[in-house]
């Protein structure tokens, strides 16, 4: 899998993209991320990527050009599934659609920044649009970081325990049991019994059971889409 990510503070992007689990990924051949600086294709000699926006409004606007050159430069080298851009309006992240986008081969990502991009870029060179929550950021960068990384764990290898990702909260859209390790007893505080059985059957009937009353007492909405 390759991942594009088009942003113009690529230094946001340096560590979270070259640790953990996204990093192992990396270093196993499992998946590409390249980070691309849009003033690669900015305007004049101070290569501007942004302009002030028609009608007056403050805050400064992605140009479409810059944009446009870079996606066109990656589409003459190979095809792309998706072409992401991150925004606050965007349909909202999910498990499902981290798990859709896995099994993607190639991915452009567009980090705004500033106020936004010109509008023409969503119009004509843009397929997906996601967010990360109902709430603004400084820019695109950290939600294409998370974007990125919920993708690649799902990627067969990235984990030590391929299992793992399958009981991650959201994967059957329940939140996850409450998980213990060792001590079994510490300050008072003990581990379940149930857990300390042995039993995979009663274990695995706890499991269901706590992510049920979870899932219902945290975020029931997640039950009543299911009705």
């Amino acid at each position: 899998m390759r991942i594009d990510i088009l942003t113009v503070v690529p230094e946001l992007l340096e560590s979270p993209l070259s640790h953990s689990i996204v990093g192992r990924a990396i270093a196993k051949g499992l998946v590409e991320i390249h980070v691309h600086n849009l003033r690669k294709y900015g305007i004049g000699p101070r290569r501007n990527v942004d302009d002030y926006s028609y009608g007056g409004d403050a805050g400064m606007v992605l140009m479409v050009e810059p944009v446009f050159k870079m996606i066109e430069e990656l589409k003459a080298e190979r095809s792309y599934d998706e072409v992401i851009y991150m925004s606050p309006d965007g349909e909202i992240l999910t498990q499902g659609i981290a798990n859709e986008l896995s099994l993607k081969e190639n991915i452009i990502i567009l980090c705004g920044h500033y106020k936004g991009i010109d509008h023409r870029i969503r119009e004509h060179l843009v397929t997906r649009e996601i967010s990360i929550g109902d709430y603004v950021v400084s820019g695109g960068e950290i939600p294409a970081a998370i974007v990125a990384d919920s993708i690649v764990r799902l990627i067969p290898g990235a984990l030590t325990d391929e299992t793992s990702a399958l009981s991650d909260s959201f994967q059957d859209d329940l939140l996850s049991p409450p998980i213990y390790t060792r001590p079994a007893e510490f300050n008072g505080w003990k581990v379940p019994d149930v857990l300390l059985s042995g039993n995979p059957k009663l274990i695995r009937e706890w499991q269901d059971k706590q992510a049920l009353e979870r899932t219902a007492a945290l975020r029931p909405n997640l039950l009543n889409k299911n009705i």
